[in-house]
C-alpha cells in the first residue's frame, strides 16, 4: 500500500500537523507451534492480545473508532480477523474494522495504517496489530478435488450417476492427499530460506557468524525476561483447557554458539542455515492502541511515542528476496530528517540471522548506496550494542502478523524506559518487501 500524501510530509510539517501517538502496547507470550496455543487460532489469540490491551487502557468503549489488524495465514471461513475480534469482545457494532497483509510486515502495516487514518482526521482511537497461529493452518485439498466436488455440494439433489462420474475424475486416488504448506514464493517456488542460503553466500555471512548472532538474540532476549523489562508488554493468556500462559516459550538462556555450531543445515546439504539461527515457527499476537494527541490527553493518557516516518520498499524476489529493509530503512530515515547515526536504537526482524547480516552489511556499503540507492555513501553501519538490545524474532519467534505490532511495543517501552530520543525498525517480507518506521519518545 503507497503512502498517504500527509504520511510523506517532512518531520517538521507533521510535527506541526495532527499528530498520531502510541499509548500503549500488549502482546500474548510467544510459544512454539502446535504447543501451549495449539487450540487457540489466530482470532482467539487476537481476541486475548486486544483484551488485555483495553484492560490496561480503559478507553471509553464509545471513544473507540476502528480496528485495524494484520495476519499472514488468514482463516478461510472467517478473513477479516480484525471484525471478527470487534464482535468476540463486544467492543461495539460502530467500530469498524479491517485486515491487512503485508507477509511479515502485516502487524507494522496495521499499525501505520491507523497512524495515517488518526493523521488525516478520519479516527481519533484505532487499535492496530496482529496475529498467527501455524498451528491452524489450514491444509489445502487438491485443486481437483475441489473441482470435482464443487458441482455436488453447490448443485441440487444429486443422483447416484453423480457420485460415480465425480469418483471417476478423482481418480488415481494417489493425487487425493492434501497439500502440505510451505513458505515459498509464487513466482519463484523457491522456500524463504533457500532464499535465505543464497543471500548469505553473496553477501559472504558465514556459519560462525550467523551462530554468534543467534546465540546474542537468545541471551539478550532472556535478560530482558529476566530484568522484568517484557513484563510490561506480555499478558498471561488463559487457554480453553484453563491453562495459563505466562511468559515466552522459546527463549534459551542457556545456548551457545557451541550448540548451535552441532545443528545440521536444514535447507541446503552444504548450507549454513539451521533451525538455530532461523526463526522458528510460532504462535501469537500483539496489539498497540493508537490516539491523536489531543485525545490521549483529554480521555487522560500519557501519549508515549510516535510514528515520525515509515516507509515501504519491494525488489525482485528471484534476486535477494529479504533485502527489502536496506532500501526501506534509509528511505524513512530520509523522511524522517535523520541520518542512521542520528537513531538511538535499532530494531530489526530476525527472519534468519543470515539476513539481518547481509542487510547490515548492505547499510555499511558505498558500492550498495551507489547502485541500489542512487547515493555516494553508505547508509552508515549500526553499533551492535544499539542493535536487538532486548534479542529478536531468532530468540522469542515469529508469528508473521504480530512481529510489526510486537517491535513497536518493545521499542515504545524502551524509549521510555530509557529516555532515548529514537529507534528504526525494519522487517523482511515475502514477495521481495521491505519495511520501516523511526519511532521518536514524547516528552
Amino acid at each position: 500500500m503507497a503512502r498517504s500524501s500527509s504520511s510523506s510530509q517532512s518531520a517538521g510539517a507533521r510535527a506541526r500537523a495532527r499528530r498520531a501517538v502510541i499509548v500503549g502496547g500488549i502482546r500474548t507470550p510467544f510459544v512454539k507451534a502446535f504447543t501451549d496455543f495449539t487450540k487457540m487460532d489466530t482470532i482467539a489469540l487476537g481476541d486475548a492480545a486486544v483484551a488485555a490491551l483495553l484492560d490496561r487502557f480503559p478507553v471509553p468503549r464509545a471513544e473507540l473508532d476502528a480496528l485495524i489488524w494484520g495476519g499472514v495465514i488468514l482463516p478461510g471461513a472467517a478473513p477479516n480477523v480484525g471484525r471478527e475480534i470487534v464482535l468476540d469482545l463486544k467492543l461495539g457494532a460502530h467500530v469498524e474494522a479491517m485486515t491487512c497483509t503485508r507477509a511479515c510486515a502485516s502487524g507494522l502495516q496495521a499499525v501505520t495504517l491507523a497512524a495515517a487514518a488518526i493523521e488525516r482526521g478520519e479516527a481519533d482511537v484505532v487499535v492496530a496489530g496482529g496475529s498467527d497461529s501455524t498451528s491452524n493452518a489450514e491444509i489445502k485439498l487438491p485443486q481437483k478435488w475441489v473441482h470435482a466436488l464443487a458441482p455436488l455440494a453447490l448443485g441440487g439433489k444429486p443422483k447416484p450417476a453423480d457420485y460415480l462420474a465425480v469418483l471417476a475424475q478423482l481418480m488415481p486416488i494417489t493425487d487425493l492427499v492434501p497439500t502440505r504448506p510451505r513458505i515459498a514464493e509464487r513466482t519463484t517456488g523457491e522456500v524463504m530460506g533457500e532464499a535465505a542460503e543464497k543471500m548469505a553466500a553473496r553477501n559472504e555471512i558465514g556459519r560462525a557468524e550467523q551462530d554468534e548472532f543467534a546465540a546474542r538474540s537468545h541471551h539478550r532476549a532472556a535478560a530482558a525476561i529476566a530484568s522484568g523489562r517484557f513484563d510490561e508488554e506480555v499478558c498471561t493468556v488463559v487457554t480453553p483447557d484453563g491453562g495459563k500462559v505466562y511468559a515466552d516459550g522459546l527463549v534459551r538462556a542457556d545456548t551457545s554458539v557451541e550448540k548451535l555450531a552441532r545443528l545440521r543445515p536444514v535447507f541446503a546439504r552444504a548450507g549454513t542455515l539451521t533451525a538455530g539461527n532461523s526463526s522458528p515457527l510460532t504462535d501469537g499476537a500483539a496489539a498497540v492502541l493508537l490516539m491523536s494527541e489531543d485525545k490521549a490527553r483529554a480521555l487522560g493518557f500519557t501519549p508515549r511515542a510516535a510514528l515520525r516516518s515509515w516507509a515501504y520498499a519491494g525488489v525482485d524476489p528471484a534476486d535477494q528476496l529479504l533485502m527489502g529493509p536496506a532500501l526501506a530503512m534509509p528511505k524513512a530515515l530520509a523522511r524522517a530528517g535523520l541520518s542512521l547515526a542520528d537513531v538511538d536504537l535499532v530494531d530489526m526482524h530476525e527472519a534468519f540471522a543470515a539476513q539481518v547480516l547481509s542487510i547490515l552489511k548492505m547499510l555499511g556499503s558505498d558500492a550498495f548506496a551507489r547502485e541500489r540507492l542512487g547515493r555516494d555513501k553508505a547508509v552508515g553501519s549500526v553499533d551492535p550494542a544499539r542493535l536487538n538490545v532486548h534479542g529478536g524474532s531468532l530468540a522469542l519467534g515469529h508469528p508473521f502478523g504480530a512481529t510489526g505490532a510486537r517491535m513497536v511495543t518493545t521499542m515504545t517501552n524502551e524509549l521510555v524506559r530509557s529516555g532515548k530520543e529514537t529507534a528504526l525498525l525494519g522487517i523482511c517480507a515475502a514477495g521481495g518487501l521491505g519495511a520501516a518506521a523511526v519511532l521518536e519518545r514524547i516528552g
